[in-house]
């Protein structure tokens, strides 16, 4: 971590993150409100996500991210912004979905730019397979959202096999296939490089059905 960082990881740690423990969630509770949540898994440096928080403070944010250091930045550019509205776990996204969300909980879940494991054999390792999928689902309330985007063509299609082939989902793209960028997704900076490097994004949204 930076100085800056650091400094903000100790000073607003004890404030907005939540520790895991295999004890479901109580968002009223941990924000104080009845706000719709949403859940990003993997925020990275958490450019996207404190950009969102600060367009949507009558949203709760939840980030979970396992390196440190991206929560510290996270962190640092809340304390610069006066944001409020996020709470972060620093732990493995699978066990928190399992053991800290309930069921029926959150309005939207947002997978953006996950490592790709581009490598053949270690494709097994992507975080998009049936079991997540599942899990996603029983997590989301009625008509609840699953954002995922990818500047791998190839991820962007495993995605999109994955989702076809499980059943209770409706694809939101007239296409059946990507959506164009929602605006409530900021461009990030890494973003931004790589469309200057040639990279396509691909975005999939699929919603409830229930």
């Amino acid at each position: 971590m930076t100085s800056g960082q650091s400094l903000a990881f100790e000073s607003m740690m004890p404030g907005y993150g939540v520790e895991y423990m295999e004890q479901q969630l109580d968002f009223k509770g941990l924000f104080g409100n009845s706000n719709p949540v949403i859940l990003e898994i993997g925020f990275g440096m958490g450019a996207s996500l404190v950009e969102q928080a600060a367009r949507h403070p009558e949203i709760n944010f939840v980030g979970v991210e396992v390196h440190r250091p991206g929560a510290g930045s996270l962190l640092y550019n809340m304390q610069e912004r006066e944001i409020s509205n996020i709470r972060i776990i620093i732990h493995d996204a699978i066990e928190v979905l399992e053991h800290m969300i309930a069921d029926n909980s959150l309005n939207k879940v947002q997978l953006f730019f996950p490592d790709p494991w581009h490598k053949t054999r270690h494709r097994k390792r992507r975080i998009v397979k049936p079991d997540f999928i599942q899990q996603i689902q029983k997590k989301l309330i009625s008509h609840g959202v699953f954002h995922m985007a990818t500047d791998w063509d190839d991820y962007a299609r495993h995605m999109l096999k994955h989702m076809r082939a499980e059943s209770g989902w409706i694809n939101l793209s007239e296409s059946d296939d990507y959506v164009a960028r929602p605006e409530d997704r900021p461009i990030t900076k890494f973003e931004r490089r790589g469309e200057r490097l040639g990279h396509g994004v691909w975005d999939l949204m699929y919603e409830i059905d229930r």
